[in-house]
């Protein structure tokens, strides 16, 4: 049997330190282990964006990601984002334009839509697509998802939605 092996992270600007087995993802450890569930397992594949997260600022698939490689990294989850209201207006756009339905995809929809509105403050539909057309939804249709993320864009810049 593989022996665990320390890390030390910040999640949530919290400091961390854990043993983990080699082979156990980050989408396990932040849900099993520091029972952060808001990164959702879809595919395990890391092709529909359920676990997306940040690492060191940049989005990732938690799914393919080791927790081992997140060794003197900072993880920000979609727990961190809402307590700090860094995504309070996408989520009340959200809800606004009804975009969202079951909820599975939310957590990783909103962190690739901030994603997006930290790199592009004028992002037009075509932009706000393409961005997120790695975090699968199978209710929404999508419209609903990309009026939102526009209006937030508006918003943030005061504009009118």
């Amino acid at each position: 049997m593989t022996a665990p092996v320390a890390v030390s992270l910040t999640v949530n600007g919290e400091r961390i330190d854990a043993q983990v087995l080699p082979r156990l993802n980050l989408a396990d450890f932040l849900r099993e282990h520091l029972g952060l569930t808001g990164t959702h397992v879809g595919c395990e594949h890391g092709v529909c964006g359920a676990c997306t997260v940040r690492v060191d600022g940049d989005i990732v698939r938690a799914c393919l990601l080791l927790a081992v490689q997140t060794h003197n990294a900072s993880v920000e989850t979609i727990e961190g984002l809402s307590d700090s209201g860094e995504v309070a207006d996408l989520q009340a756009a959200f809800c606004n334009r009804n975009a969202l339905q079951c909820g599975y995809c939310t957590p990783g929809m909103l962190m690739a839509a901030q994603d997006l509105l930290r790199q592009n403050a004028a992002p037009d539909r075509a932009q706000i697509r393409e961005h997120l057309s790695g975090n699968y939804c199978r209710c929404t249709g999508y419209h609903a998802i990309i009026d939102a993320v526009e209006a937030t864009a508006l918003a943030r810049r005061g504009e009118q939605p």
